[in-house]
């Protein structure tokens, strides 16, 4: 009763189109009230602090700000220039250079808005002059894009390894195969579409030139090596490595690309702190929803009800990417995570799914979310710098997702591609 009240409260407010973060909370404390009593309330925000005491949430603002930085600055246009020499030749060049543009950008980032923001407004238009159909581009650039929050660092594996309480550091390993994976899938199907659209292969760029273009591209790219090899050589923690990452960004934009004048650090710093202060708003909501579910049992009550149904692994993973991809067409990815995992994590484990592994699954579904309607937020972006109508984009995206998709079912019923590396890298 109680949790029909609580969910029926909180989609009639989705209904009359009150924010994802409020209506989270709002339902909460609403049911609670009339429910529990107001002393429950009490209860209510003190689990909202304790939940956002985390340290590691701290690199969330972090990796946001360097982000930020390297889009607002050249690296991005650097970094787009350095795939170019290596696979622009190839029938499709343009777009799968777009695509490992992104594998790249995202793996500074930690970000797949940012990653689409920041490839999509320099290969959009290259890609469309190059004779390459507007829905050819657009869907390149958003469905590549989304692989910024599954490339490490990701903001998004943050948030699961708080709420699971699992290793960040392992997720972080654990999402280099699938990402790298689903990478080369975008760019083989884009390969195949350019040939049958009469594309034909050009003449490779000279090494001189690749040369030039990765000793332009080498501060950029060193992000990577800074914040990889920083957590695997044990050198700092995720979290340190969100802040050196900023400071490493900051540095870059201003004393070796200088690229971002002092006085345009207010807005950057301003743009970071509000998107900041937006998903730990987000998070704090859901982190009470998930806390009123769990002092109601519905854990407990799952796990059972899985039981009795006699649900093998199977079976369950596929109802989970099932309520994941529903659930993605109408929440963002925090809000998502913090309600569905202390839900199905116990579940999970108790059929011998490893947390890790669940991890994986989860982002990539968070993925597949930022594609659909009405709140996938890649194709809002998408939408804003190429002009196209967010009906043109969806359309567009469509062939890519399902590939990502495609990528889904593969790392869902292999979970050694996602566990290899962690294992090699870390033990058990």
């Amino acid at each position: 009763m109680i949790v029909g009240v609580l969910f029926g409260i909180f989609f009639l407010l989705l209904f009359l189109s009150v924010p994802v973060g409020v209506a989270l909370g709002a339902s909460t404390f609403i049911t609670s009230y009339f429910f529990e009593g107001p002393e429950s309330l009490i209860d209510l925000a003190s689990a909202v602090f304790s939940k956002l005491d985390k340290y590691a949430l701290m690199a969330i603002p972090m990796f946001i700000l360097a982000g930020n930085l390297l889009s607002k600055g050249s690296s991005a246009r650097r970094i787009v220039d350095f795939a170019r020499t290596f696979v622009g030749h190839l029938p499709g060049g343009l777009p799968i250079a777009a695509i490992f543009a992104s594998i790249i950008f995202a793996a500074v980032s930690g970000s797949s808005p940012a990653t689409v923001a920041a490839i999509g407004s320099i290969m959009f238009g290259a890609i469309t002059a190059a004779g390459y159909p507007k829905s050819y581009a657009v869907g390149t650039i958003t469905a590549s894009g989304s692989l910024g929050i599954l490339i490490p660092p990701s903001i998004v594996m943050i948030i699961y390894g708080v709420t699971a309480e699992v290793s960040i550091g392992k997720l972080f390993i654990a999402g280099i195969i699938p990402g790298l994976l689903i990478g080369f899938m975008l760019m083989a199907v884009t390969y195949i579409g350019a040939k049958r659209l009469g594309f034909k292969r050009t003449e490779p760029a000279p090494w001189s030139e690749k040369w030039k273009k990765f000793k332009e591209s080498f501060w950029a790219l060193m992000t990577i090596v800074i914040i990889i090899g920083g957590i695997y050589g044990g050198i700092f923690t995720p979290t340190e490595a969100a802040a050196v990452s900023a400071v490493w960004a900051l540095f870059i934009a201003i004393f070796i690309y200088k690229d971002i004048k002092i006085t345009e650090l207010k807005t950057v710093f301003l743009e970071s702190a509000k998107t900041s202060a937006m998903i730990m708003f987000i998070i704090a909501n859901a982190s009470i929803f998930a806390y009123f579910l769990t002092l109601e049992n519905i854990p407990q009550m799952l796990s059972d009800f899985v039981v009795q149904m006699h649900l093998n692994k199977i079976m369950f993973l596929v109802a989970v990417n099932i309520l994941l991809l529903i659930a993605g067409n109408f929440m963002e990815p925090s809000s998502i995570i913090m309600i569905m995992v202390p839900l199905l994590l116990p579940v999970a484990t108790m059929l011998g799914i490893d947390p890790i592994h669940f991890g994986v699954i989860i982002t990539i579904n968070m993925e597949l979310g930022m594609l659909t309607p009405p709140v996938g937020l890649n194709l809002f972006v998408a939408s804003g710098i190429t002009g196209l109508s967010i009906k043109e984009v969806v359309k567009a995206v469509m062939p890519w997702f399902f590939v990502i998709f495609v990528g889904l079912l593969l790392i869902t019923y292999i979970p050694q591609i996602s566990l290899w590396l962690p294992e090699v890298m870390m033990g058990n």
